[in-house]
């Protein structure tokens, strides 16, 4: 959003924003969790969630899922704009309809999830423009290519959760590692050049240029030891790379742009 806006943030805008993609992104995890309770049950890493545990009923858990989800998009429409609104009607469905039955379907879950986790970026950028360009498709990208790492870490560390759960993801699917690890650079190497486009298109300076480059070329370093040793103290790396990655390459733009904006 505040890309999108070059610094001129309407605050009653980005409150009803904020509010908003709360509601609709709270109900979407709401109904994935609602759709995947009994593979919760199985997981480790799952079945402390609200509804294994019985803490929450089931069918309360679709009501407010549901109710969260209509109620975020429906603000987003009246208060921002209605591409906004839709935007996040799509995030929602598309993880919730799409990328969570794929899960038991093919290992190409992780790339369509990717699409709904890399759609909010255009949501805040329309609110504060009302129009989808290419700064905003571009964040897209970089938050596509992010999540493959970040998740395929994850699928790595939790292979056998996930192969007990029936879900196939690609470490479950290959036991040795080789196309995870493919993956991982793949998308990885993409990434360097893609969060360049930023500072080439003219949406940003010199500070992100240099930032964004040194902060990809150091996530792409920390896949290096899975390539030579296939185990979760190396996978656990990337992760924690990722994880920084993400909050440091936002700051990175606020900071790049309050520049901009002072000189």
């Amino acid at each position: 959003y505040y890309l999108g806006s070059e610094g001129k943030i309407l605050w009653d805008n980005l409150i009803w924003l904020m509010i908003g993609t709360f509601l609709s992104a709270g109900g979407a995890s709401v109904l994935n969790q609602y759709l995947e309770r009994e593979q919760d049950k199985i997981m480790n890493r799952t079945c402390k969630r609200p509804i294994p545990l019985g803490i929450i009923s089931p069918q309360n858990a679709l009501i407010f899922g549901i109710i969260s989800v209509i109620s975020g998009t429906v603000i987003l429409a009246i208060m921002i704009n209605i591409l906004t609104g839709f935007i996040s009607l799509l995030t929602a469905f598309m993880y919730v309809l799409i990328y969570t039955p794929m899960k038991k379907l093919t290992w190409l879950n992780t790339s369509f999830g990717s699409i709904p986790g890399a759609l909010p970026p255009l949501g805040g950028w329309v609110a504060a423009t009302g129009n989808v360009d290419s700064g905003a498709w571009i964040l897209f990208a970089i938050l596509y290519l992010w999540q493959h790492p970040h998740f395929f870490a994850i699928a790595w560390m939790c292979q056998k959760d996930y192969a007990k759960a029936g879900f196939k993801m690609l470490p479950v699917m290959e036991k040795d590692g080789t196309r995870t690890v493919r993956q991982i650079f793949w998308h990885l190497t993409l990434l360097i050049p893609v969060s360049m486009f930023l500072y080439i298109i003219g949406d940003s300076g010199w500070i992100y240029a240099i930032g964004v480059f040194t902060l990809s070329l150091i996530f792409s370093i920390s896949a290096v030891p899975l390539a030579f040793r296939r185990t979760n103290k190396n996978a656990k790396l990337i992760l924690k790379a990722s994880v920084l990655y993400l909050p440091a390459l936002l700051i990175l733009i606020i900071i790049d742009k309050m520049y901009y904006h002072m000189f």
